[in-house]
Formats: structure tokens, sequence, C-alpha cells
């Protein structure tokens, strides 16, 4: 089954916003087909619930987290993900040292969608199936020394700032999740009534 692996540090705050931004937006286009979403963290506060300020932020979005549970990432987790997205580079850098032979379907979020966007565009009719695929596309570009923007990889971590902070995460995750299912299956356009 085609999923996706969406990895932070306490899996408390960015990947559980992230994870249920990308869930949404994914079932809004395949409905039962989508992709499995799950998240999980470097360092999980095992068992833990989404901070409060996450929930807060994402609900503020359309995007339901309250029942999030975390999770410490395993070996197995990422080799069974079709894709791995982490929120910043050491959290990309962590997966490559502990699990090296999955290091070509492991990116930032921030890379993952500049590498997608300097590829052709994917035509609007792509299937759920076709993400391995497109992972190995980008990992192809990437491997030619494509930086996107080196300087600009991380989303910020927003643990112990004010509700502001998470506001302005889940703000900027929404805005590249929509880019990141857009580069992975192509934009859709709305039809315009008349």
């Amino acid at each position: 089954m085609t999923s996706i692996l969406v990895v932070c540090t306490g899996n408390i705050c960015r990947s559980p916003i992230a994870e249920g931004m990308l869930r949404d937006a994914l079932a809004a286009r395949f409905g039962t087909n989508a992709p499995v979403v799950d998240s999980a963290g470097t360092f999980g506060m095992e068992g833990s619930g989404a901070q409060a300020e996450s929930v807060r932020a994402a609900a503020e979005r359309g995007v339901d987290i309250a029942r999030h549970v975390a999770r410490v990432i395993t070996g197995a987790m990422v080799e069974h993900a079709t894709l791995v997205v982490t929120m910043a580079g050491e959290h990309r850098d962590a997966i490559a040292r502990f699990s090296p032979d999955t290091a070509h379907k492991t990116f930032t979020l921030k890379e993952l969608v500049r590498l997608l966007e300097s590829l052709p565009a994917v035509s609007p009719g792509a299937e759920p199936d076709s993400l391995a695929a497109r992972v190995e596309e980008a990992e192809a570009k990437r491997e030619t020394g494509f930086a996107g923007n080196p300087h600009d990889l991380d989303v910020a971590d927003p643990l112990g700032m004010p509700i502001d902070s998470y506001r302005a995460i889940a703000w900027e995750l929404d805005e590249w999740t929509v880019r990141l299912v857009d580069g992975l299956y192509g934009a859709l356009v709305e039809a315009v009534e008349r």
C-alpha cells in the first residue's frame, strides 16, 4: 500500500499538523484510495497527544488532530513508507544515519516541493499509486545537485512558543502541503462557473 510518513522531533507539534493536512488533502482528491499518511518523531514523546496549541492551530485551518498519539520512529516505519517527509534537515539526516537504505525516499518538505516544482508537471489525472515513480524522479533530480534553497529547508519548531507561532507554522504547513500534493499528483484546475 502507498504511504507517506511525516517526521519531526517530538511528534507533538509540526508533524501532527502536517500529517492531518496532508491526509485531508489526499482524501479530498482520492477519497478512500488516498495514500495512508502517518507521522512519528525522531525523539518522539511516545503516547503523548499533540500540543494543545497545535490542535488549536490545526483546527483553525479546518484540520482535526485532537486524537493524535505521538510515536517514536522505527526502522520498519521508514522501510515500509513509500515517501518520508521531514520537517527539518536534522530529521532527514537522522533517518539517513539509522536507515541509510531509505535516504533515496527521505526529503525535507520544502526540499521535496522545490524538487517536484523543478520537474515537468504531472497531469492532474495522476493516481495514488504513482507516488513511488514521482519520488524516484525527485531523487534523480536531487542527485544531479539541484539545491533548491539550501538556506530554507526547515519548518521551525514552535514548541514553547505562544499560540501565534503555532498559527504561523500551521499556515506555512498548509501552503507547503498544497504545493506538495500538486507536485506529486498534478495541480487541479477548478472549473469556473459562467
